[in-house]
């Protein structure tokens, strides 16, 4: 079995991060899938998808990272391709990727107790972004049953 959801989200751009992990529990429920895995996909290529303790200080340590590693006022040979100011944001989405796999056992998400699902938005300004939440794998016995 396959479900999917795609999710809606604005952000602001500049290593901007967001806590998806609900949705996603969300969409697990609703799958009525036991087991399986889930894949969470950013839709673009200026985004990622990881996980972290999401924590003020870790988001402010992922920001201070990129920038370190990919700063956004370098020049970047993307600018003079297309005229625009996001060859960081391009750069910084390869290196985290746009998608994530997680397994699902007895209906959840294998999550570690501090370890949420989320999207950083690396883009230069704000937008407004999808991300793809697919359920793959075994229906509930009692789904089953009840359909």
């Amino acid at each position: 079995m396959i479900h999917h959801h795609i999710h809606h989200l604005k952000t602001a751009g500049n290593c901007d991060v967001h806590d998806i992990t609900s949705v996603v529990e969300t969409v697990i429920a609703e799958s009525k899938i036991q087991n399986g895995i889930v894949t969470v996909f950013f839709i673009g290529s200026t985004g990622g998808i990881t996980t972290i303790e999401f924590e003020p200080g870790l988001k402010s340590d992922i920001k201070k990272l990129f920038q370190s590693m990919i700063p956004y006022n370098k020049e970047y040979a993307h600018h003079k391709t297309w005229g625009d100011d996001n060859g960081s944001s391009h750069l910084q989405s390869a290196l985290l990727k746009t998608s994530l796999v997680v397994p699902l056992i007895n209906s959840a998400a294998v999550l570690g107790r501090w370890q949420q699902i989320v999207v950083i938005d690396f883009d230069t300004r704000p937008r407004n972004r999808e991300i793809v939440i697919q359920v793959m794998g075994e229906l509930q016995l009692s789904s089953f049953l009840s359909g």
